[in-house]
């Protein structure tokens, strides 16, 4: 079983709490998307993307000019600093912990591409969604096409989905019948429906792929077994393609 996840919006450095182990596997694809990047006008990039104030766009552009993508690189599972990444706590996991992601989760990034937990990175503003035209594409789901898809399934038939809408677009294109790609949903029960809440949701995540690392799970009666938060999982609203958790009973 692999497991997907979204990168976060807000990256740090630190040089010092792990070492990154390899660079990302698609650093060449990464560098043709800097390089259109840097071909932007400081005015096309604040339009495009960067909808903050000035002094933060401009911090922006100066650190696109002289970005390095192989020095002073962070280990990915570190340099993502939001909700799900906090609750996914990394910095103290178990060795074991620590061994199983770096095998099993993957974080898809529209700049990467796909990251492993230990591959080296620098920050970055770009998501999948974004509007980019690298190479002619339309989009950066043109851009990374099927290879995303075809890396998560290229030693496994499942893979567990605990990423945004926004990322697992990524993929959802390129699924076919040998190919089972599981999400989990969480909330509460509302008329016998799930109904989410973005930031219970992300924590969610965080906490279940901390879960899983601990409890080395590799299928998915391993995972139905997920009861942290208050969470439990609820098979009458679940269905092959979908892992129901809630945290109402019906």
């Amino acid at each position: 079983m692999q497991i997907v996840i979204s990168p976060a919006r807000t990256i740090t450095v630190d040089e010092d709490s792990f070492s990154y182990q390899d660079l990302p596997k698609y650093l060449a694809k990464t560098t043709k998307i800097l390089e259109w990047m840097r071909s932007l006008s400081y005015d096309q990039l604040h339009q495009l993307w960067w909808n903050c104030s000035t002094r933060l766009a401009d911090k922006n552009y100066q650190w696109l000019q002289k970005m390095d993508l192989r020095q002073h690189l962070t280990p990915a599972i570190i340099a993502f600093t939001g909700l799900q990444y906090q609750h996914m706590a990394p910095d103290v996991f178990t060795d074991a912990g620590l061994e199983y992601i770096q095998q099993h989760l993957r974080i898809l990034s529209g700049f990467y591409g796909l990251l492993r937990p230990f591959d080296g990175i620098v920050p970055y503003r770009l998501g999948m969604g974004d509007c980019a035209h690298v190479a002619g594409t339309k989009n950066l789901y043109q851009f990374w096409g099927e290879t995303l898809a075809n890396d998560l399934f290229t030693n496994d038939n499942l893979v567990l989905d605990l990423a945004s809408a926004e990322y697992e677009k990524a993929i959802l294109p390129y699924l076919n019948n040998n190919r089972h790609f599981v999400k989990c949903r969480f909330g509460e029960v509302i008329d016998g429906r799930i109904k989410q809440k973005t930031t219970q949701v992300k924590m969610a995540r965080g906490t279940m792929v901390r879960y899983i690392a601990e409890n080395q799970i590799t299928d998915l009666a391993g995972v139905k077994q997920f009861q942290v938060g208050g969470f439990h999982y609820y098979p009458e609203l679940s269905s092959n393609e979908v892992l129901a958790f809630a945290l109402k009973k019906l």
